[in-house]
This record gives C-alpha cells, structure tokens and sequence, in this order.
C-alpha cells in the first residue's frame, strides 16, 4: 500500500472530530444545530445540511477518555437516578458544567433536539427533558415495537412514514427553508451503500485468523453514527475493508506479536471507560472478539429509497426494537457464519432492552448450540458498576471450558 496514503484509520479519527467541528462553525454561522439520538432517521437532516451531533456518541468519546464518571456524578448530585441511562446522566452532567477534558470540543448548544423510540424507552424522557431544559423544540419518530412475524405491519409503516412527513413539515417550519426531495432520495440512496460497505467491512472477521480486532468495529462505528449518510464514511469502510482483506491475502492475525487462539462474540455495548482494559485482558488470553450485534444495528438496509422502506428500516432493523427470536435466530447465524469458541456478555446496566433479553437469548445459545458463555456485570459510560476482578474471573472460566472444547474437537 502507498506509505503516503491516509490509512482507513487516520480518516476515522478526523471524520469523528470534524463532526464537532461542523456543529460549532454551523453554530457561529447562524445555522441550526439537531442534537440526536445515536439511530434516528439522519437523512432528514443530512438532507437539509442541518449539523448534527450525537449525545450518545459524545457520551461514549467522554467515557474512553474516562470524564464520563464524574459527569455522571454531577447529574445525580443534580437529582437523577443512577439507575438512569448513563449516556444521558453523562450529557446532563455535560450540560451543566461544559467540557473540560483536553483536546475535546465543546458541544454547541442545539436548536433542536429529534429523539426516535427503535432504541429504548429511557431517550423519549431524555430527550422531552432537554428540550424543556434548553427550550427548543423536539421532534420525535416513534417505531412500534416489532414482534416475531418479522416485519413491521403496513398499519405500523403508514403510521412512520406521516412521521416522517411531519418532520420535514417542522424542520421547515424551524428552518425556513422548502424541503429537497431529490435530495433526500439521493441521501437515502447513499446510506444504503454506506450500510452494505459498512457491514462488509466489520465482515472480514469471518476469516481465520481474523484481520481485524473487534474492538476495530467499536472505534469505526462512531463514524457509522455521524456520518452514514455521506460518500466520505462509504469511502472509508471501503478502504477499510480492502485494507483488511490485503491482510487475510499475506495470513495475518489482528495482533502483530501473538496469534488469534479463540473467537468470541461480545453481546451488548463496550465498557467505554474500560475500553483500554477489556482490550488487553482478551488478548491476554488469546481471545479476538471477531463479532457483536452491537455495531450491526447501523446496517439499515431500505431495499428502495423511499421513505416507507426507510421508515420500515429504522424499526425492524434494530435489536433493540425487536423480541427475543429475533435476537436468539441473530446470535445463532453468527456462531455458524463466525466460527466461534464462544461468546461474552457484556450485563450493561444502563441498557435495559438489551439486558432484558440477553439472560433468555445466553441460554439459549448454550443449550441448543452449545456455545459456551460467560457474563459480567458492567455500564457503558458508568466506571462504577465494572470490576475487573470479577471480568478477568469470569474470563478465566470461559477460557477453560473453551480450552476443553478445543481438545475435545
């Protein structure tokens, strides 16, 4: 590969600070700023070249760099729960005190916020709350629940695509500005190339030894998050990807210094303040997480860019908004397609549509593919709840019975 050209890596990393770049110019310009649940309908926005950034997001960057414990502090010395999402604890904390970690930006203030449901029940007050506490307006897409059938009814797709409208009808009204339909076909269009590069790329890990560390796929995912309606994320999950499959070409691993000995699947959101940690207790042992459901909810594959099959997408597409076949039938396929050893099950305190489901999908799995598991207790942004005793135990358990697996075979 050309030395001189910019690794998939290096375009990543710039792509995720030029997001809050973006916002703060827009903002010094007069132009509106959305703050935005992390799988909202973004090609509404994109359309009308409304800067966005994502709480969730935010939330995530301030946990790796491990501030998000004390603004989840302030927060709850402010009233809230600490049994509240610790995203949002995080950002309220955020709002009331503004960033102090170095070499982070301050997030403009928005002019509006736009919540959707597909992820759980906790953004609906979160979101209503911000908008009452900064005063500007919220626009809300709602995504019923979809049930086993599979497939969102047409009474459910109706009922979201008027959403839809209704929120072009706003963002007029708050803009000022006529809505671009062609414009918005072609966004449309855009993220489902995005989705389908994306889904390639964190793919490449079926391969053994796997090129990439799962880990990888939390870091590219933030750029899958702000910015899957552009050319520049499709582009860069393309490089990524040829990138990787040059290294499945020459038969190397995801570590330089040691071999891949098992492959896991991670089931939940990463430990973002133990990011770091969790990274190098796996390798300790040999273990590479080749696969998660996790970064897979920002694969909305429309089949059409219309606004009903785009609609459609945003409910049936997300784990979260889904019943427990759905999430059982997901883990199966990928221990076949992956060809793992076993699986890991991030308990996340914060994110209860997923614990919810996890314990009765981990049986499962072991009971009926006999997919050895273990399970430890933890937070996405809350350093509270994690200990990693109890991680490297349960690790260590894992390890052993994989071990066994393995001479059995």
């Amino acid at each position: 590969m050309d030395e001189t050209k910019k690794s998939s890596k290096q375009i990543m990393n710039e792509m995720i600070a030029a997001t809050y770049v973006r916002a703060a110019e827009a903002k010094a310009a007069g132009k509106p700023v959305c703050w935005a649940t992390g799988i909202a309908p973004q090609e509404i926005l994109t359309a009308m070249d409304i800067a966005t950034v994502y709480p969730e997001n935010f939330g995530a960057a301030m946990g790796a760099k491990h501030f998000s414990g004390h603004y989840c502090e302030v927060a709850e010395a402010d009233g809230y729960s600490i049994d509240i999402c610790s995203y949002a604890r995080n950002h309220f904390g955020y709002i009331k005190e503004g960033c102090h970690v170095e070499d982070s930006a301050n997030l403009p203030l928005p002019d509006m916020v736009l919540c959707c449901s597909n992820t759980c029940g906790t953004v609906i007050k979160w979101y209503e709350n911000l908008a009452k506490q900064l005063n500007v307006p919220c626009l809300f897409f709602d995504t019923p629940f979809v049930y086993h059938e599979g497939k969102a009814t047409e009474h459910q797709v109706k009922y979201m695509e008027g959403e839809v409208y209704r929120i072009i009808e706003q963002l007029e009204e708050i803009t000022g500005n006529k809505f671009d339909y062609d414009k918005f076909k072609r966004v449309m269009e855009i993220s489902m190339e995005t989705g389908e590069a994306w889904m390639r790329a964190i793919s490449v890990s079926k391969y053994t030894p796997s090129p990439i560390c799962g880990f990888d796929m939390f870091n590219y995912m933030g750029v899958m998050v702000c910015d899957r309606g552009t050319e520049a994320a499709r582009d860069l999950f393309n490089l990524w990807y040829e990138e990787s499959m040059e290294k499945v070409a020459r038969g190397e691993g995801p570590w330089k210094d040691q071999e891949e000995k098992y492959r896991v699947l991670w089931d939940g959101i990463a430990c973002w303040p133990q990011l770091n940690l969790t990274y190098k207790m796996l390798k300790k042992f040999g273990i590479n997480m080749v696969a998660s459901n996790y970064p897979r909810c920002w694969m909305l594959d429309y089949s059409e860019p219309t606004i009903a099959a785009m609609a459609r997408a945003y409910a049936e597409n997300i784990p979260m908004n889904r019943d427990i076949p759905f999430d059982y039938n997901a883990t199966k396929e990928t221990a076949s397609t992956y060809n793992l050893d076993g699986m890991i099950s991030h308990s996340n305190r914060s994110c209860k549509p997923m614990d919810f489901k996890q314990f009765e999908v981990r049986r499962g799995i072991m009971e009926e593919v006999g997919l050895p598991s273990c399970i430890f207790d933890g937070d996405q942004t809350d350093p509270k709840v994690f200990s990693e005793a109890q991680f490297e135990t349960r690790l260590q358990a894992l390890v052993e019975i994989m071990e066994k697996n393995k001479a059995n075979k």
